[in-house]
């Protein structure tokens, strides 16, 4: 299997918009699954931390539900220890693991999800939510309730953003994996991050029971180069657009 620095990264895609992180306050990750913080957002969580950004993370379910094993044990509780150890890779203050059932969390409203987020974005004080795209980049349905909750808990007082991938990455992961990701076109993206992957390497492999056996994620990578496309959901404007978005509507 090919890991990450076997791999001939393709050229990344022209940088649409601006290349640097306009944030200055503490930054609240929202995630799904222990190993999204990874393999979704370690890149752009280690340029923050670089920044020295303060980042929380906050994690709905212990992601027992994953059809990936690649290791001995109880997925409900290796991935516990595994979110732990990469989170010390990515240099986040702090983990919060919650635990309501993977595959489930449609079941709980919006605002009882919300509660969660806001609670931990007010201890932290953090002005800026960190998800995954609408449409959950690879279509799950948590990915995409998780990005919901953090939409409701800003509430018009903290921003949004969210990774988003190349609509080209997403349309050759489809191609040869059969798999449902969902990508942006470069006119969408109001941040094009040049990133060093080497932290989220790391991170990456604390998660063994997940990336061991994971050619999707090894080839996205491949696809993704070294940038990382990020969607500005809410930026504490009025009409709660990235300036993409906005510029769209206006024409």
């Amino acid at each position: 299997m090919d890991t990450a620095e076997d791999v001939v990264h393709w050229s990344s895609p022209p940088a649409p918009a601006g290349t640097a992180l306009p944030l200055t306050g503490g930054v609240v990750a929202v995630c799904a699954h222990p190993d999204d913080e990874s393999f979704g957002l370690g890149a752009v969580l280690t340029a923050l931390t670089d920044a020295g950004v303060q980042v929380d993370v906050v994690c709905f379910t212990h992601g027992e539900a994953s059809t990936l094993h690649a290791i001995p044990g109880e997925l409900s509780v290796l991935r516990v220890a595994e979110l732990a150890d990469a989170a010390s890779h990515l240099g986040v203050k702090s983990t919060e693991l919650l635990a309501y059932r993977d595959g489930k969390l449609s079941d709980h409203s919006i605002d009882e999800l919300a509660g969660h987020v806001r609670r931990l974005a007010d201890a932290a004080g953090a002005d800026t939510l960190l998800v995954f795209d609408v449409g959950g980049i690879t279509g799950h349905p948590d990915h995409q309730r998780a990005t919901e909750a953090a939409l409701a808990a800003a509430d018009g007082r903290l921003s949004v953003l969210a990774w988003t991938v190349p609509d080209t990455v997403a349309e050759a992961l489809n191609a040869e994996f059969g798999t449902s990701f969902v990508g942006r076109s470069a006119s969408d993206v109001d941040i094009a991050l040049p990133v060093d992957r080497r932290r989220q390497r790391a991170s990456i492999r604390c998660h063994a029971s997940q990336s061991i056996d994971n050619p999707v994620l090894w080839r996205r990578l491949e696809l993704q180069g070294n940038t990382e496309w990020l969607v500005w959901l809410r930026n504490g404007d009025s009409t709660g657009e990235g300036h993409h978005a906005a510029a769209r509507r206006r024409r």
